[in-house]
């Protein structure tokens, strides 16, 4: 007799293996390659298919340019040819001569990074009744510190931005030559952070009245808090500023938004309710939230087409970001133009896919996600000024979330306030183009003496090197 087919008995093992199946499926999904791009060939095709275009021998040409034209300390040093070599190979002849100044091959070497003392000889005069004259000290960052501007600059760079923590830049400086405990670097950070508070405050005060802003906020450790502590940002085209709380409440966005008016670009966390409502802020919502939930599910019938029209829509801010437009009204006519159908269209393919999935199943979850926060996802077909999405906030996270597995935590919740200080100047510099190790050796000794009153000079987007 034929054994049975699975599908006619049942017994405890049989349900034993479906169950084995599914939480095998759910750790395939748990683990698996969590890239949003979209699956492509990393080879290049062995035959150019296409010659070139003019944008791309440009861009090319450009990149040539910079790397020749860099402002690197150059040094010519001349190459004689072998005299075994100093005959004519055609007739044999030796009376060569010089031909131009030489065939030039540049290389560019790495030097070992090097400290330097520097020890200042202030004159002392004294007169005849016995008073002492002595020259002024030269410029510091504070009184009675033996560390230069531009050495305390290094070391709020590579903290702040590189995420190298103390034990790491300790063992660095000795290399170099100068032994510096990790309690003196500790103390040159909070000073740095205090000495820059009025700079903070000013950049805090220009984002609080700017018409567009993105947040977003992410967990940090605390050493003497049993719970999360959060570092948020608020940032706009040439500042982005961070602010230290225990807490994730929705209070620390009233706190620096407070009622200001025009949009916030967030997600769908409801801290932000306290600065979106009525008369205040415009909530805008998030496509590449929509788009990574859209992406976890598609595996589902249809999810790869949701995923184009998205595509789409970012083929659109690309094109406007390549013409130079960005935030104007031929960016808003080209949104309204291509964008708006798109988007529509969008909602359409969500509307259809509603009732084909569990609502509570990832599928159902991304497309309710969708429609139940069209009306802020929709937000930047009215104005050029609000982004597609709120990535520029997440990619702000960054530099938190490294030195969260770097150096771990901060000691208490005044070192969590100091290195949001530090945060919001070195991004700045770096969101403008500038090197934040010159900006910061700069302004550290410049915010003494420049006028209170027109302190937001010094901050980077608006800041002017001494020559300039």
């Amino acid at each position: 007799m034929a054994p049975p087919r699975d599908d006619e008995h049942e017994c405890g093992w049989k349900a034993y293996a479906v169950e084995l199946e599914q939480r095998l499926s759910t750790l395939e999904k748990a683990f698996a390659r969590r890239s949003e791009r979209r699956k492509q060939s990393k080879l290049p095709p062995a035959v150019p298919s296409e010659p070139r275009s003019r944008e791309q021998t440009r861009q090319a040409r450009d990149a040539a340019a910079e790397l020749r034209d860099a402002k690197l300390e150059t040094e010519v040093e001349p190459i004689s040819v072998a005299p075994e070599a100093c005959r004519c190979g055609e007739c044999g002849s030796t009376a060569l001569r010089e031909l131009g100044e030489g065939k030039p091959s540049t290389v560019f070497e790495y030097i070992p990074p090097r400290f330097r003392k520097r020890v200042f000889l202030r004159q002392t005069l004294v007169c005849e009744c016995g008073t002492v004259v002595t020259a002024e000290a030269p410029a510091r960052m504070g009184d009675k510190t033996r560390y230069a501007p531009s050495f305390v600059a290094h070391l709020c760079t590579s903290k702040l931005a590189d995420s190298i923590p103390q034990h790491r830049l300790e063992k660095e400086y000795k290399r170099l030559g100068i032994p510096v405990a990790r309690s003196t670097m500790n103390a040159l950070l909070h000073r740095a952070a205090d000495e820059l508070g009025p700079l903070y405050s000013a950049a805090c005060a220009l984002v609080r009245s700017a018409p567009v802003v993105g947040a977003d906020e992410t967990s940090v450790r605390q050493a003497n808090l049993d719970k999360k502590a959060f570092m948020w940002t608020f940032n706009t085209p040439e500042l982005s500023v961070y602010k230290y709380a225990e807490t994730r409440s929705g209070s620390v966005a009233a706190e620096l938004l407070g009622d200001s008016e025009g949009v916030l670009v967030v997600d769908q966390y409801t801290g932000y309710n306290q600065v979106t409502k009525p008369g205040m802020r415009l909530r805008a919502g998030c496509m590449a939230h929509a788009r990574r939930k859209l992406f976890e599910s598609q595996e589902h019938e249809g999810f790869a087409d949701a995923l184009a029209l998205i595509g789409k829509l970012y083929d659109v801010e690309r094109a406007a970001k390549a013409a130079g437009v960005v935030g104007t009204e031929v960016h808003l006519e080209a949104r309204i133009k291509t964008s708006r159908p798109l988007f529509a269209e969008l909602l359409s393919w969500c509307r259809a896919q509603r009732g084909r999935h569990e609502p509570r199943s990832a599928a159902g979850r991304a497309v309710n996600y969708l429609l139940n926060n069209r009306r802020a996802l929709r937000v930047f077909l009215t104005d050029p000024r609000v982004p597609l999405d709120n990535n520029a906030s997440e990619r702000d996270m960054r530099p938190v979330a490294m030195g969260r597995s770097n150096y771990l935590f901060f000691q208490n919740k005044e070192s969590g306030e100091r290195h949001a200080i530090l945060y919001t100047l070195v991004k700045s510099a770096e969101k403008n183009g500038l090197n934040p190790t010159t900006y910061l050796a700069d302004v550290l000794v410049r915010v003494h003496t420049h006028p209170q009153s027109r302190v937001e000079e010094l901050l980077p987007h608006r800041w002017k090197p001494p020559d300039a």
